[in-house]
């Protein structure tokens, strides 16, 4: 009787170290990094007096190898003394049918930010020069986050009554999880996209 309870001893010690060794062997998943591929990127500027009145302006990376490769395809040219709402067109169109990136952003709006830079002056509104020098700079944002700080999937701009040739518009789409804050950067989290246009007021 004893010989046959110590037999029963040793096989539940020995379940007893098969679970604790399973247990030590499992590994935590590691938290999915997913890249984002733009290959497709289009600007809209609509006239906020005339919705038929549009502007595009589009940048293309047909086989999606990075952002480094996105190519600017036309230049900005807006007329003076009108106020224009600037939208987008982000697709990733890889695969058959794309998949609209614009809409991943909108989801995820408390982690993404547009910053702008253009030629001094370039517009009435905002002034200066833009805020990816200096976040607290003035853009005008039509959209914020659950946060209230601002996103960028829209924002307003007018032109002056003065004319501009060769000027320039860059717009950045910054990815910032966990650091998108009111007062973060364009240096903030990782870049997206940095495209920047020939801009021209007539």
């Amino acid at each position: 009787m004893r010989k046959i309870n110590n037999l029963a001893l040793i096989a539940a010690l020995g379940g007893v170290l098969f679970v604790t060794s399973c247990k030590k062997d499992e590994v935590a998943p590691e938290e999915e990094n997913v890249v984002e591929i733009f290959t497709d990127v289009k600007l809209v500027f609509t006239n906020t007096a005339d919705a038929s009145d549009k502007v595009e302006a589009r940048a293309q990376d047909p086989d999606g190898t990075g952002v480094e490769e996105l190519t600017i395809l036309d230049d900005i040219t807006l007329d003076t003394s009108k106020t224009y709402t600037l939208t987008y067109e982000i697709f990733n169109n890889l695969n058959t049918p794309g998949e609209n990136i614009g809409a991943e952003i909108l989801e995820e709006d408390n982690e993404h930010q547009f910053f702008f830079t253009f030629s001094n002056n370039a517009f009435a509104n905002p002034v200066g020069n833009g805020n990816i020098d200096n976040a607290a700079d003035p853009i005008n944002y039509n959209d914020t986050d659950e946060n209230n700080h601002p996103v960028g999937l829209s924002t307003q701009w007018t032109t002056p009554s003065t004319q501009l040739t060769g000027g320039t518009f860059t717009v950045r789409l910054q990815h910032q999880p966990d650091v998108k804050t009111g007062t973060s950067g364009s240096s903030d989290g990782d870049t997206d996209f940095d495209l920047t246009f020939v801009l021209n007021i007539q």
